[in-house]
């Protein structure tokens, strides 16, 4: 617990964006199968949208095929359709049990396209943790109760909270782009 309740509060809306970047960056195609690829796609079921691993087992066979096989065999046609219309750059196989997503090479074009489409979502992250820190700053100009160099205080203590979490979206981002670009 920090002396300035803002730093606390600042911090939790902090790690939310870094827990959502993780999950934007797992959609991110390396080359290889990852079952979180798959998380933002929905599936039409029974005229509701729903979240693919809602309604089907997802499994990774041979390190570049992903498996998809529906607890419901009925739903088959529209995964295949959902998964075409989520823009993976993958085309569906339906064998009539299952439904297969065999992730190609990525090309050195696609892997720079890749890479630029990760450094876009970190740079968003990076956008939001500033929003949070001008926030916070505003808070603390505005309370009448701190004098000036508590406030201070204050401000430098969420700029260092700030540079901490620009930081690790950084090595999050420089991560993932190795993944990427490693042939």
């Amino acid at each position: 617990m920090s002396t300035y309740p803002i730093l606390d509060s600042s911090s939790v809306k902090m790690d939310k964006v870094i827990d959502h970047l993780q999950s934007e960056l797992n959609t991110v195609r390396t080359g290889m199968a990852n079952a979180s690829m798959l998380n933002k796609v929905m599936v039409d079921y029974y005229g509701s949208p729903t979240p693919l691993n809602q309604i089907a087992g997802i499994s990774v066979s041979e390190g570049r095929t992903l498996i998809i096989k529906p607890y419901d065999p009925s739903s088959l046609k529209d995964i295949e359709k959902a998964c075409q219309a989520a823009d993976l750059g993958i085309n569906p196989q339906n064998d009539g049990s299952v439904v297969r997503l065999t992730v190609p090479q990525l090309t050195g074009d696609t892997r720079k396209e890749m890479s630029k489409k990760v450094s876009k979502m970190a740079e968003e992250a990076k956008v939001q943790i500033r929003n949070i820190r001008r926030d916070a700053n505003q808070v603390v100009k505005k309370d009448k109760t701190m004098d000036e160099d508590s406030q201070k205080d204050a401000q430098n203590e969420i700029q260092k909270l700030t540079d901490k979490y620009i930081k690790k979206i950084d090595e999050m981002a420089d991560a993932k782009n190795k993944e990427v670009l490693k042939k």
